[in-house]
């Protein structure tokens, strides 16, 4: 098995590691059909409160006085 001759600098080691995050896939963010805010694909919407054409959350309307 392959065993390092030298200690790896802290820059080389951060350097690698921050080339790894670069690699992982950002989240995607769809519009909602209801009400066109940005929300996560197969996800309840956060604003209207709908999954496929349905209500799951009861969303209250803010009543102005």
């Amino acid at each position: 098995m392959a065993v390092p001759k030298r200690r790896k600098s802290k820059a080389s080691r951060d350097h690698r590691r921050a080339q790894w995050m670069r690699s992982v896939p950002k989240a995607t963010v769809n519009a909602c059909p209801k009400c066109q805010e940005p929300k996560i694909p197969h996800r309840v919407c956060g604003a209207c409160g709908f999954y496929r054409d349905r209500q799951v959350i009861v969303k209250e309307e803010a009543t102005e006085a």
